[in-house]
């Protein structure tokens, strides 16, 4: 016999937890009878790094356009207003 693994709720900690399909990235996503909510086997963050955000950042003080650092990082122009307004 294998070990067997016991999920909870990592929202109410409920462990009336069924599986609910996969995610896009192969991952088990899984539904709480108790909350409603879904959730995912070892879930990732999937942000941008601090380091690649003050690099980001960095270049735009440097005079850098909005539509220059979307091409040039590859992160939408609003992202980067959100973190221009959360430095301030």
């Amino acid at each position: 016999m294998g070990v067997q693994h016991t999920v909870t709720c990592r929202h109410c900690g409920s462990a009336e937890i069924v599986k609910y399909g996969l995610a896009p990235n192969g991952k088990q996503k899984y539904r709480c009878h108790t909350c409603g909510r879904q959730s995912r086997d070892n879930p990732e963050h999937n942000g941008h790094l601090p380091e690649r955000r003050e690099e980001i950042l960095r270049a735009y003080q440097e005079r850098s356009s909005l539509r220059g650092l979307e091409r040039t990082f590859k992160v939408h122009r609003s992202t980067v207003i959100r973190w221009i307004k959360k430095s301030r």
